[in-house]
């Protein structure tokens, strides 16, 4: 009887019939409910017919007709074949290891003394709770990952959700423009819309994402610098909006900071870069640095440079900025020898 004080049920597959009437005895009295098969052919037909009637099968080698290593691959292709324990004469290894190699769950020596059906009980009661503990590992694990598939679709709701709720609010901002006379309200507005933009486009890349842990940072970018071409620089003689983006994956915190700290630097280069009607380019550029192994994000561009340093604007940008870059440990650095403005912020991956 098992562990667990449920009867086992054996399928005890041997043509010699005197040890089949000793195991089904024997193993009887200890609570066994033991079938007997005279042959693997026979053995086989029961288990067809009576699928999920054993707990586990016992299979002699040296059988008439068919070998047990002929029958066993038979019974292991069963849709859910119980564990089989294969039972072999004495200085036969390499039979058992074959046996092994097949498929069987352990193997016996095969003679007529107490000890063989003595450690064929314990063989059996082995396999079978083997079986059991493989058998609810994966109902085990066949839950989490039901679990894990629940809560990525409600994040997937979620994500969807503040996605399409950030895009509701740039779009009351796109009808509030319409009705301002103001150009520096016009400008405000239209900034601010570029910064919630930023933070929607991560929301829109995960919920269509096969993994929310992480965003594809080349292809963010990729539609961020598609939206930034639509408002900030949409008419001819506007600046010219490029990227060059390695393939890098970061969390999803970091591609907030990062999209938000893109486009303050676009809007600033946009807005300052260069002259009324006077065509130019604003590159974006991001690259793992080969010194450190460490990812560095670039924005620049071409024109006069800052000058004489001091804010332009009501400096709003520049405290965005160093907020979104102090959530990723770092700084932006402006690189005094370029002919424009190089605005570069490494960042760990």
């Amino acid at each position: 009887m098992s562990d667990t004080g449920q009867v086992i049920r054996l399928l005890y597959i041997d043509d010699d019939r005197g040890l089949s009437r000793l195991v089904e005895k024997e193993l009887g009295r200890h609570g066994y409910a033991v079938t007997c098969a005279p042959d693997g052919d026979a053995g086989l037909e029961i288990l067809s017919a009576r699928a999920g009637d054993f707990d586990v099968v016992a299979l002699d080698h040296y059988m008439p007709g068919r070998e047990g290593l002929d029958v066993l691959p038979d019974i292991i292709a069963l849709e859910t074949p119980p564990p089989v324990v294969y039972v072999t004469g004495a200085q036969e290894g390499r039979i058992a290891v074959a046996a092994l190699r097949a498929g069987a769950a352990d193997y016996v020596i095969k003679d007529v003394s107490e000890d063989f059906t003595a450690l064929l009980r314990n063989a059996l009661q082995d396999a079978v709770t083997r079986r059991r503990l493989q058998r609810e590992n994966e109902e085990a694990q066949e839950q989490v990952r039901l679990a894990r598939d629940r809560a990525e679709a409600m994040l997937r709701e979620v994500n969807h959700r503040v996605g399409n709720s950030l895009q509701l609010v740039s779009s009351f901002m796109s009808l509030q423009l319409r009705d301002l006379a103001d150009d520096g309200a016009k400008a405000a507005l239209r900034e601010a819309q570029a910064r919630i933009e930023a933070v929607a486009h991560v929301h829109r890349r995960l919920y269509t994402s096969d993994d929310m842990s992480v965003v594809a940072m080349d292809e963010y970018l990729d539609g961020l610098i598609a939206e930034l071409n639509k408002s900030l620089a949409p008419g001819e003689g506007s600046p010219t909006l490029t990227l060059q983006a390695e393939p890098l994956a970061v969390s999803t915190d970091q591609a907030v900071s990062l999209g938000v700290i893109v486009t303050e630097l676009v809007t600033n280069a946009v807005k300052y870069a260069y002259g009324p009607g006077q065509a130019g380019e604003i590159r974006v550029i991001l690259q793992r640095d080969p010194e450190n192994g460490r990812a560095l994000l670039t924005v620049e561009d071409d024109g006069p440079g800052i000058g004489d340093g001091k804010p332009k604007g009501t400096g709003l940008g520049g405290k965005i900025i160093s907020a979104m870059a102090s959530g990723l440990r770092s700084v932006v650095d402006i690189d005094p020898a370029h002919q424009g403005v190089r605005a570069r912020l490494a960042f760990d991956l």
